[in-house]
């Protein structure tokens, strides 16, 4: 492949999920238009303006019923004409810092891995991104005639390889992950009963001593560790609302176990009846 010149479009498709995402899917969409080929929404039934402010700001949407978590970017890297992709959600804004690297990672044609990590800094609703605490990586970038995305319903993480090279860019995604206290805690709300109703079972003993105790290492995990204490009250906050969130999980699971077993045991009654 012969090096980009500057100013032209790099071969790179973005997908970006979306259901009901007017809020930002315009500052969106605005942000790797000038590191890409194109902008694919996969929409799953939005009822705002998404799709109009999308088509506007020179996205293509493509109309996709809604097939789980991995599956739905699966649809996404299927309506891409490109090798490479970028994975973005629709809360996720680009940095002109994180463009000028990804300009750069192709200045001299395709890059030599075929994986790349992004920087997510959350921007949240109050104050300004939180660059010392709580950043995570995510493979985002990537050649998916290599890998793609699991054809899973709830699971949609690269699953890379053992002995894959992954690259990691230093520039900002900012993640506007949550618009107040109560839609993060919806947010985790929901996370939990979708991770729930994908575990498999689980030692009702060991789930049971998670519940009872675990709470305070989530709750330490998140604002010690991560570095939440460095944003004051606020982090003290989310924190909490976190380690609520995660401990969520062990409890809808514990549910689910107890409701097994009282389905077998049922069963097992009606058997010998």
């Amino acid at each position: 492949m012969r090096a980009v010149a500057d100013g032209s479009k790099l071969p790179i498709s973005c997908y970006i999920r979306t259901l009901n995402e007017a809020g930002q899917i315009s500052r969106v969409i605005e942000a790797v238009k000038p590191v890409t080929d194109e902008v694919i929404l996969i929409d799953c039934g939005s009822t705002d303006d998404t799709i109009r402010l999308a088509e506007a700001a020179g996205a293509k949407v493509v109309h996709q019923s809604w097939l789980g978590w991995g599956k739905q970017k699966r649809a996404g890297e299927d309506a891409s004409r490109n090798g490479w992709i970028l994975d973005i959600d629709a809360d996720e804004v680009m940095t002109e810092e994180l463009r000028q690297e990804i300009r750069e990672l192709f200045a001299n044609g395709e890059p030599s891995a075929k994986v790349y990590g992004l920087k997510l800094v959350t921007a949240p609703p109050v104050g300004t991104p939180w660059y010392n605490s709580r950043i995570d990586y995510r493979n985002k970038l990537y050649d998916r005639r290599t890998i793609r995305m699991p054809d899973h319903h709830a699971w949609d993480q690269l699953d890379v390889p053992t002995g894959m090279a992954v690259g990691r860019l230093k520039g900002a995604l900012l993640h506007y992950s949550f618009r107040n206290l109560a839609h993060l805690n919806e947010k985790f709300n929901r996370d939990s009963s979708n991770s729930a109703s994908s575990k498999r079972h689980t030692s009702i003993t060991l789930i049971g001593l998670r519940v009872l105790f675990a709470k305070p290492f989530y709750f330490f995990k998140t604002y010690i560790m991560r570095g939440l204490w460095r944003v004051g009250l606020y982090g003290f906050i989310v924190s909490c609302i976190a380690a609520n969130g995660r401990w969520l999980r062990d409890a809808k699971v514990f549910e689910k176990e107890l409701m097994e077993r009282e389905k077998r045991r049922r069963e097992a009654a009606q058997g010998k009846s």
